[in-house]
């Protein structure tokens, strides 16, 4: 590809060759005039502005370069072809090319920085936090549905006068099976019900053995009193609490929860235990 026009050419049919296709330079003749030489560099850099300008990606941008700046570019042909040329005619059209070129590589980095200003403009409106919108709340969690219901029964026992005692998960097997009168060969000590640990330990299949751990302690707190000959104050309690058995199907579970009472005292009759029962009823239903 060459530079300047045939003498038949003329500036204005560069022009009308200029907007049909920004990229057409007409070829070179052997020895073009100054003037012209200006002319057509001027028209090479405002192509090359116009390319860089529709290239709407960094991709399209260095595509657009090399047809400018690359190894087979314009500025690189036109480079080649002073070859041929004078000293004195090197030098100046040497030197016009070097301005184009100057002219080329700042048209080539606004638009640089243009497209990698309007990416971060992008970014920005994409990331943007509007501080006018309320804070995001935490989520709450809740208590279980088990967990509201264990608190409610301990609530409304404890109305009526009731400890809350809690032990052991992992119990012996005195206070789970033989303090509660559970004989040796009963079929809830085998290994089919109850999940037995190491040393001898088992996970308690019921709540029951808080009662004996709580009477216990009962009667140690008012030993002084019983030693003095005088009465002790009734075992009045309820042990909520997990329970496991060798036990799990479509309608059992492993793990399950429990609650049970015990009221110890001289006048308790099976009428208190009734009202007690009763009321609860009424009250958690």
């Amino acid at each position: 590809m060459g530079l300047w026009a045939h003498g038949t050419h003329s500036i204005k049919g560069i022009e009308a060759h200029k907007s049909f296709n920004p990229f057409f330079i007409p070829p070179l003749t052997d020895h073009p005039p100054i003037s012209h030489t200006m002319n057509e560099l001027d028209t090479l850099v405002e192509s090359a502005r116009q390319s860089f300008a529709q290239a709407l990606t960094p991709a399209d941008l260095e595509n657009a370069k090399a047809l400018y700046l690359g190894k087979a570019g314009r500025i690189t042909e036109l480079m080649k072809g002073m070859a041929a040329l004078s000293v004195e005619d090197k030098k100046t059209r040497g030197a016009a090319i070097n301005l184009a070129k100057q002219a080329i590589e700042a048209a080539l980095n606004d638009r640089r920085q243009a497209l990698a200003d309007a990416e971060l403009q992008a970014q920005l409106k994409a990331e943007a936090l509007d501080v006018t919108l309320p804070g995001r709340s935490a989520n709450v969690g809740g208590l279980h549905p088990v967990s509201l219901t264990l608190e409610r029964v301990e609530q409304i026992f404890g109305s009526m006068g009731f400890e809350v005692a809690q032990g052991p998960e992992i119990e012996t097997d005195w206070f789970n099976f033989t303090a509660l009168n559970t004989p040796e060969d009963h079929p809830a000590r085998s290994m089919h019900d109850t999940f037995y640990v190491e040393g001898g330990h088992l996970l308690r299949t019921h709540t029951s053995p808080m009662q004996i751990r709580h009477a216990v302690q009962h009667v140690k707190r008012y030993k002084n009193q019983l030693d003095a000959g005088q009465g002790m104050p009734e075992i009045r309690v309820i042990a909520p609490g997990r329970t496991y058995r060798v036990d799990s199907d479509a309608t059992h579970s492993p793990m399950f929860h429990q609650c049970e009472g015990l009221w110890i005292g001289e006048n308790v009759s099976f009428k208190d235990l009734k009202v007690v029962v009763t009321d609860f009823c009424r009250t958690f239903f």
